[in-house]
């Protein structure tokens, strides 16, 4: 009888097991659940960080709108000039009213619309040591009048000074509206039309064809560009023809060689740019950088070899 086994206590053991594999079920539902809604409320904090984020930029901007409003009627009745003054306004004015109207923002754009918030502040800053020149040459005017021309001309050098400090203080407000280019391609086409990418023999290269797409920028305005390439070698040399569409601009003040251009409208789309450079002379072995430039500024750069 020793040798068979109870059927009661298989019975009994049978339940346990049931309930065993129930509780881990329980268990890990349990911690699925948990995590889940750790998630969301992470994503949900994140999400209204930079609602709050962006809110606050709205406020800066138009609390600087109201700033600006009233220095340039402070300026007009003191005689000073308004003109730049009064289109970078319109340009905050613009930028504020767009700001809510785009919805949710990265991570990225609000970290530039703050740097942009400070270029303003600055501006400002700028414009307050301007009124308070225009307002000791009121004083002086009513008080002395044969020092006029003394202080007009001390005057004028400080609103020069104050000018040029302006023009870097909008540049710095612009810098986020320049254009990038991504998804950079450069392949060789032989004379069937096959491609090949990033590396290979100069024999290879009957046309040298280049890709990539006008990366998206909300700030920068729908317009027409003209796009540079340069395609330059191992001893700093521009691959240069004019036959092949190839010329001169200037860049950094000084004339500069490009391969080839043409001319877009930027739209805003991501849109793709092709050029397509026809061989001259034989390409020697070496590394090439092709850069693409527009307004006289870089837009991105990539390199490939030829063997």
């Amino acid at each position: 009888m020793s040798e068979f086994s109870n059927p009661n206590q298989n019975s009994q053991s049978e339940p346990k097991k049931s309930n065993k594999v129930l509780i881990i079920v329980v268990v890990v539902l349990a911690l699925l659940l948990v995590a889940a809604l750790v998630i969301n409320f992470m994503r949900g904090t994140e999400l209204e960080q930079r609602n709050a984020d962006l809110m606050k930029a709205y406020s800066s901007l138009d609390s600087i709108d109201n700033e600006m409003k009233a220095k340039i009627i402070e300026i007009e009745d003191l005689g000073g000039n308004v003109e730049e003054l009064s289109m970078v306004r319109d340009s905050l004015v613009r930028e504020k009213e767009g700001l809510l109207a785009a919805g949710t923002r990265s991570n990225k754009q609000i970290r530039d619309l703050k740097a942009r918030v400070e270029g303003y502040r600055e501006l400002l800053v700028m414009k307050d040591t301007e009124i308070s020149e225009l307002k000791k040459v009121n004083e002086n005017l009513l008080v002395e009048n044969t020092d006029l021309k003394s202080e007009r001309n001390e005057l004028n050098q400080n609103l020069r000074e104050a000018k040029k400090t302006e023009e870097k203080l909008t540049e710095k407000v612009q810098i986020a509206s320049r254009l990038e280019v991504e998804n950079i391609k450069i392949m060789a086409l032989s004379e069937k039309g096959k491609g090949k990418e990033d590396e290979f023999r100069a024999r290879q290269i009957d046309q040298l064809k280049v890709e990539f797409n006008i990366a998206k920028n909300d700030i920068a305005p729908v317009s027409g560009k003209e796009i540079l390439i340069r395609i330059i070698d191992d001893n700093d040399n521009v691959l240069f023809d004019v036959a092949r569409g190839s010329g001169t601009f200037v860049l950094d003040g000084k004339e500069t060689f490009y391969t080839a251009k043409q001319e877009i409208l930027f739209d805003n789309s991501q849109q793709l740019v092709s050029f397509l450079y026809d061989k001259g002379s034989e390409y020697l072995p070496g590394r090439y950088v092709m850069e693409v430039y527009t307004e006289g500024y870089i837009m991105g750069s990539k390199s490939f070899r030829v063997k």
